[in-house]
């Protein structure tokens, strides 16, 4: 990229606010800053998502000016599944509604997703419909907006059912995120099991430079 001098007199603008935009762009995987090199444009993937903040894919895909659909593959009602009861902290003979999902970005898949929601929050058949945008939305329109998430990343290879549904060779490595959704009192309201396309959409997180070392 130019340097700063000529960056302000091309849009106008003093250093501290082509500072920040700068800033900005780094945070979101655009540009890379090399000491003693400057500052220079990334490539990859047309989409990165930073894992800085949580929000919706659908409307991070929206936002990126992609043509995004949604194809829900089943919706189901369910029980029984220790790991699904204990993540999102239900009773032992309490239902859960599952939702499998794959999102296209372009015409690409781009994430395959099985969501398990409370059978107390959701409908398998009433929400059908709904399954098909945002499910933070969903969320939030029954009371119960997201505050935060926790996150495990994990790299695997696409299984043969996983690479049918993300029109991918068997094998290819993709990456894999489980993550449960909190609502604003602290409940967990949404369970998520997601599949990555790496070529389509990249997954990226910004770190800053290491604070001060314990005495």
């Amino acid at each position: 990229m130019p340097n700063e001098e000529a960056l302000c007199a091309r849009f106008a603008v003093s250093r501290i606010t082509l500072r920040e935009a700068v800033r900005g762009l780094i945070e979101d995987g655009y540009v890379i800053r090399r000491q003693g090199a400057g500052t220079f444009v990334t490539s990859g993937p047309a989409l990165r998502n930073s894992l800085d903040t949580n929000f919706s894919y659908t409307e991070y895909l929206e936002s990126s000016g992609v043509k995004v659909s949604k194809k829900v593959i089943d919706a189901q009602r369910s029980s029984g599944d220790d790991e699904v009861i204990a993540d999102l902290d239900l009773g032992e003979n309490d239902e859960f509604v599952v939702v499998r999902r794959v999102r296209i970005a372009g015409k690409r898949p781009a994430i395959y997703s099985i969501d398990s929601l409370p059978g107390d929050i959701v409908d398998a058949r009433r929400d059908l419909k709904a399954f098909s945008g945002s499910l933070y939305k969903l969320l939030g329109s029954r009371g119960h907006d997201i505050d935060h998430a926790r996150t495990i990343i994990t790299p695997v290879l696409a299984t043969s059912e996983i690479a049918q549904i993300l029109d991918v060779p068997a094998g290819t490595p993709l990456q894999h995120l489980k993550q449960v959704d909190y609502n604003t009192a602290g409940r967990p309201v949404m369970r998520s099991l997601e599949w990555h396309v790496p070529s389509v959409i990249e997954l990226r997180v910004y770190r800053r430079g290491p604070g001060p070392m314990p005495a």
